[in-house]
């Protein structure tokens, strides 16, 4: 039995398209969180939803366990739960009302909720908590274990039972030390079930890791409802021991490095590849990062040296109108450099890319497909742009957004304000530039299929033209329709 049972309310199953990667990532802010609650006495435990379809399934532990508190806290270090998506919003509205069902004080903490609280007390939620969660809790839990007053506890949200009014009190600020919090209580975890799902990926398995918590850049389109736009990091010696400890445990080699931005802190990555020597801990790990800074001083040499595989970038788009737009502050030039740069040291490159922000036009479009098939990186991702809550893109937008104002799930793609393009159009170009992709991709293997080592991808991707190159050419007459539309 424990006092609190914690969940969250992201579901893999749920969303198709994240389901059939088989890439799950445990809930590391839902693990930081219960970590911290049982370090001061409290007797907790974890329902993760990440392997399930259903929201109803939480009933029979609360059956059996008669927690008092039931915690909805998602990871706030998964970009897709910050993307307040309506399918695991209705599901957290399932989840609220079955605990309260259960006699259980419902307490939430995601981006969704900080955005749109009013939606989650009128299902039943107790309190909200206001963006960074563990300390909040920690206090409020406190609090209604004494039967004291919550009026002045910071960084909560709550209808107030003598007014029946909404009652938010100031936000607490940003945990500055993060080494304060202990190691994220990995054992609530069934790894195994994890593992499962990797397999059936062919890749290797994978556990994430945050160094550090926030981002300082202004990208107008980000939302950061939780961490804001402050920058703190944990420590090497930390990072360094829970690398230790998932090692030890669960024979864990390979990390994604969940930062908005990774080994930003001057010297960090250094002193991390020393410790990481000093231990004798042979890793590999991903991260994602921005042009800019990967082609400060000697970055890209000391990552690859400390084990870094991949780097995925946030190009976005290869027009500098769009780039200046958005308030990015990189330049094309910088994606090409850094690009190239990541290449000649054998670490991974991949894109992330957005269509569809203000102003978009055909040349703006072109220009993006142009640099994919001319840097060919090992792997893109494409969006169009999402106008979310807090954000200065949004408050361009949010007229249009009356109808909808949230994607049902990641392959969601529909543009909700008035672009210069349609949904329809938006969704055939995600997938055209895919193909375009692979066609240049797999157009080079077979230039170099006897220069370079063969491998099975290699080839796969050679195979794979017969198949792109013929269906290429409908998607682009199709475009070509939806362009006049």
């Amino acid at each position: 039995m424990s006092d609190i049972l914690f969940s969250h309310s992201y579901y893999y199953r749920l969303d198709p398209k994240q389901w059939k990667n088989h890439t799950p990532f445990p809930p590391l802010g839902t693990l930081y969180a219960a970590s911290l609650l049982r370090e001061n006495g409290y007797q907790v435990d974890l329902f993760d939803t990440n392997l399930l379809d259903n929201p109803r399934a939480i009933t029979g532990k609360l059956e059996n366990d008669k927690p008092r508190y039931l915690v909805i806290y998602d990871d706030g270090f998964n970009y897709l739960t910050k993307m307040c998506l309506t399918t695991m919003r209705e599901a957290c509205f399932e989840m609220i009302t079955i605990g309260k069902q259960h006699q259980c004080t419902v307490i939430v903490c995601s981006s969704d909720s900080t955005d749109h609280y009013p939606k989650y007390l009128d299902k039943g939620a107790d309190y909200i908590l206001q963006g960074e969660g563990e300390a909040s809790l920690l206090e409020l839990i406190n609090t209604l274990e004494h039967k004291m007053p919550v009026a002045t506890i910071n960084g909560i949200i709550y209808t107030d039972p003598d007014t029946h009014q909404i009652r938010i009190n100031p936000k607490r600020p940003i945990l500055q030390n993060l080494d304060e919090l202990p190691l994220p209580a990995w054992d609530l975890i069934d790894i195994d079930s994890y593992k499962a799902q990797w397999q059936k990926s062919g890749q290797p398995f994978t556990l994430n890791i945050a160094t550090t918590r926030g981002c300082p850049y202004k990208c107008n389109w980000c939302a950061k409802p939780i961490y804001g736009n402050r920058y703190n990091a944990h420590s090497p010696d930390y990072i360094v021991r829970q690398i230790a400890h998932l090692k030890s445990a669960f024979g864990v080699t390979r990390f994604w490095m969940c930062d908005d931005i990774f080994g930003l802190k001057p010297n960090w990555v250094q002193e991390f590849g020393k410790l990481l020597d000093e231990h004798q801990l042979s890793i590999r790990y991903y991260i994602q990062s921005r042009a800019d800074l990967l082609l400060k001083e000697d970055t890209i040499t000391v990552l690859a040296r400390t084990g870094l595989e991949e780097v995925w970038i946030g190009a976005e788009s290869a027009s500098q109108k769009i780039l200046d737009a958005m308030d990015k502050g990189t330049t094309v030039a910088q994606i090409y450099e850094a690009t190239r740069l990541l290449k000649k040291n054998s670490v991974r490159v991949a894109f992330f890319l957005q269509f569809g922000y203000l102003t978009e036009n055909q040349d703006d479009i072109q220009k993006t497909i142009a640099m994919v098939k001319e840097l060919l990186p090992d792997n893109i991702g494409i969006s169009v742009s999402y106008p979310l809550p807090g954000t200065k893109f949004y408050d361009k937008v949010k007229e249009d957004l009356k109808q909808k104002s949230n994607w049902t799930d990641s392959d969601d793609l529909d543009m909700m304000f008035h672009g210069t393009y349609s949904s329809e159009y938006y969704r055939k170009l995600q997938r055209l530039v895919h193909k375009e992709y692979r066609i240049s991709q797999g157009l080079y293997f077979l230039k170099n299929l006897f220069r370079d080592p063969v491998r099975p991808d290699k080839l796969k991707s050679i195979v794979k033209l017969g198949y792109y190159i013929p269906s290429v050419g409908i998607d682009r007459y199709q475009i070509k329709a939806l362009e006049k539309l």
